[in-house]
C-alpha cells in the first residue's frame, strides 16, 4: 500500500504519534482555551524569534541547493517571509512586553533543533534538506488550522494563530509539499528523507514542550 502513496502522505503517516502529542500538549490546549500563562507564551515568542533567524539560514542553503530557478526563488521568498514574521508579528509582542530579544539566549531544545537543521542543510543532499525543513512548515500549518477551528478567547493568542492558519501561509507550505512529492528518490533516499522528517517533527514537539516548561540550561553556556 505504501508504494502507492505520495511521499508526503508517507511522511505524514509516519508522525501520527508526534502530531497527536502536539495537539494534546498543554501549551497548545492553553492557546485555544486561553488558559496558557502569558509568561510561557512570552518565552515561546522569544525562542521562536531566535529560531527563525537560524531557520532562515537553513532555508537559504536549501535555496542554494535548489534544482531550478523556480525553487530557488521560492525559498528565497520564504527567507524574506520568515524575517518579516520576526520583525512584524514578533516585534509587536516584544514591544508590548518591553523585551529586547538580544538579552536572551537559546533554550537547550532550540539550540539543538537549529543546530540539527543547519547541519543537514550544510552537509546533506537536497531531498534530505527539504525533509528536515518540512515539519516546521507543515506542522505549523496543521496546528494553525486546528487552532482556528477551536478559536481562542485571548486576542494575544489569536494574533499568533491567524498568522499560521491563513491562506497565504498555506500556499507556501503546499509549494514545498509539491517539491517533496516531485522528487524521484531511491528506496534508500526515501528512508533517509523519512528519518530526517521524523526527527525534525520530534524537535517540533520538543520546542512546544520546552516553551511550556520555560526550559533553560542548568549552567550558563
Amino acid at each position: 500500500m505504501a508504494q502507492y502513496m505520495k511521499l508526503t502522505e508517507r511522511l505524514w503517516s509516519s508522525i501520527g504519534d508526534v502530531y497527536s502529542a502536539i495537539l494534546n500538549h498543554p501549551f497548545i490546549k492553553g492557546l485555544s482555551d486561553g488558559s496558557l500563562e502569558e509568561n510561557r507564551f512570552r518565552f515561546y515568542i522569544v525562542q521562536d524569534h531566535l529560531y527563525l533567524r537560524e531557520f532562515s539560514r537553513a532555508v537559504a542553503l536549501a535555496s542554494a541547493k535548489a534544482r531550478n530557478e523556480e525553487e530557488q526563488v521560492l525559498f528565497a521568498t520564504h527567507i524574506a517571509d520568515a524575517l518579516n514574521v520576526e520583525r512584524s508579528l514578533h516585534g509587536k509582542y516584544l514591544s508590548r512586553w518591553g523585551v529586547n530579544v538580544d538579552d536572551y539566549g537559546m533554550s537547550p531544545t532550540n539550540a539543538a533543533y537549529t543546530s540539527y537543521l543547519l547541519d543537514v542543510a550544510y552537509s546533506r543532499p537536497y531531498h534530505e534538506v527539504i525533509a528536515a525543513l518540512l515539519p516546521c512548515y507543515w506542522i505549523y500549518m496543521e496546528v494553525g488550522r486546528e487552532l482556528i477551528r477551536r478559536g481562542s478567547p485571548n486576542e494575544l493568542y489569536n494574533m499568533w494563530i491567524n498568522t499560521y492558519g491563513g491562506e497565504a501561509y498555506e500556499r507556501g507550505v503546499n509549494a514545498v509539499l509539491g517539491i517533496m512529492d516531485s522528487m524521484e528518490l531511491t528506496s534508500q533516499e526515501t528512508a533517509a528523507a523519512m528519518s530526517r522528517f521524523r526527527l525534525a517533527s520530534i524537535y517540533e514537539y520538543m520546542f512546544w514542550d520546552s516553551a511550556y516548561r520555560m526550559e533553560r540550561f542548568p549552567f550558563k553556556p
